[in-house]
This record gives structure tokens, sequence and C-alpha cells, in this order.
């Protein structure tokens, strides 16, 4: 082979052995902490191109963007001994890589301490307050409290903690029914009271009404009378008037409607010739006949 070409492959090994040895890259979403001899001697958190003493130094790379953690449901104690199904998740990131690796070396010891940090702060916070003050609008607050005191526990890591948050708080299994029967119990108790409350105004209403029925009535009953009686008297002074007037032609009519009603087709009458119902029916000529 020409020794030009055995110059040239060792120039190409050479850069090679170089660039993989010497050199690295740093992406700009992560960051790396230089190890020698096992102990981390410098951390690189910008993006670029750097150098390291080979096969003294090696690169650890660790991510620098936000990471989330969910954590297995756990069971807590509140305040008025209720028990509490909690599932919660974490967002956190590397805040300092030099203290990251020697004390949790990677992102699942990581999530292995913040599952212990994280969950003995809310044990201890929320078991401080009742089951309502965790499931109404206190909530916030108090996963601000807990984030606030779990971060603060989590930076001894190199671990800086954004972000806790419950995502689902339940009842244990055993605990749901005598709730639930609790509810309903206090439902129904609601309903009665509710019920009973409804019933006193309906017999209120209908005591008032049946009260202004009986006014009404006794008042139209009065004026009725009233009317009744004024007609009646009106009525009394138009006969009155009528017979002053002419006594013999109102003893006429009298008569005349007398035969009306008792006496139709077919009829047959036995009378005396002296009686008084006969009076009319006898000849017109008689002294006290209408119109003489």
């Amino acid at each position: 082979m020409d020794r030009r070409w055995i110059v040239v492959l060792a120039g190409v090994g050479t850069v090679v052995a170089l660039w993989t040895f010497v050199f690295f890259t740093v992406p700009v979403w992560m960051q790396a902490v230089v190890v020698q001899l096992g102990d981390p001697v410098r951390t690189i958190t910008e993006p670029g191109l750097y150098a390291k003493i080979p096969f003294v130094q090696q690169v650890l790379y660790f991510d620098k963007r936000l990471l989330d953690y969910e954590a297995s449901p756990k069971e807590i104690l509140t305040k008025d001994k209720q028990q509490l199904v909690i599932d919660n998740y974490s967002r956190w990131r590397i805040d300092d890589p030099l203290q990251f690796y020697p004390t949790v070396r990677n992102e699942a010891g990581a999530q292995s301490r913040l599952d212990d940090i994280v969950y003995s702060d809310l044990r201890e916070t929320l078991g401080r307050h009742t089951l309502s003050d965790i499931v109404s609008g206190q909530r916030s607050v108090l996963m601000d409290q807990i984030t606030a005191a779990s971060d603060a526990k989590a930076r001894s890591y190199g671990i800086r903690l954004i972000d806790v948050r419950i995502k689902r708080a339940d009842l244990p299994e055993k605990n749901e029914q005598n709730v639930f029967n609790r509810m309903r119990t206090e439902r129904e108790r609601q309903a009665k009271r509710f019920r009973a409350e409804g019933d006193e105004e309906a017999r209120k209403v209908r005591s008032d009404a049946d009260k202004q029925v009986r006014i009404l009535t006794a008042d139209a009953r009065q004026k009725a009378d009233i009317a009744r009686g004024e007609g009646d008297a009106l009525a009394v002074k138009i006969f009155a008037d009528a017979y002053g007037r002419d006594p013999d032609f109102y003893a006429f009519v009298r008569a005349m409607d007398a035969y009306r009603k008792t006496i139709d087709e077919g009829t047959t009458l036995i009378l005396s010739t002296d009686s008084d119902f006969f009076r009319w029916l006898s000849s017109p000529t008689r002294s006290d006949a209408p119109g003489r």
C-alpha cells in the first residue's frame, strides 16, 4: 500500500479518535456533568462543543426540561379521621447536576426520593385539615404549601420542585358505602324537613283561602238578602199601590189567575151559586161584577 494512503488513514483515525474520546457535544435540551475517576468535576449547562481528557474523564447527560412524575395512589388520614386515597403528580427539573449525580444518580433515583418527600408532606399537611377543606376550594392553597415544603427538601438533591397537584382524592372502597348511606340519610332528613315546611305552608294557604271564601260568601249573601228584601219591599209596594187604585179589578185578576191554575180542560166543578170562587162565573149583570 502506498505510504501516502497510510498517512491519510492514520490522520483520519486520529481525527475520529480525537472526536470520539476528546470532544463531545451538549444538545440544547440537555446538560452535562464531567466525571473524573468517579467524581464530578464540572457542570455544562449551555449547548455547544466541549473537550474532555480521554480515558480519564467521562460525560454524563441529564435532561434540563420540565419532567413529570406520577405517584402511585396512597392513603392518608384527615383531621376528622376520614381516610382518603390520594393520587398526585409532580413537575420537577434537575436544577444542579453536580449535586444531583452524587445524591440520586439518575431520574429513577430522583423520582424515588421525590415520592418519599412529597408523600410525607402530603400526609403531614392534609392531616391537619378536614375532608371538607381538602375537597373544597382550599385545595389549591394546601397544594401550594405542600409544593413549597417539598421543594425546600428536594433542593439538597439538586432538584427543583415546580408543582405538586392532586389528580384524584377518593374514599377507600370500604368507606364509600358508609359515606353514601350517610349522604342518603342526610338527604332524606332534609327532604322530610322540606316536605313538612311545604305542608305547613300549604295548610296556611288553604286556611287563608277558606277564610277569604267564607268572608266573600257571607258578604255576598248579605248583599243578596238586602237586595232581595229591597226587591220584595218594592214588589209589595207596587202591589199595594195597584190594589189601592182598583180593588175590584185586582180581585178579578187574582180570580182569573186562580181559575187558570185550578181548572183545565175536562175539569168538572160543583160549586154553590153563592160561593166566592163562583162569583166571577155568574152573570155579569150582578151588582158586584166588575164595572158595575
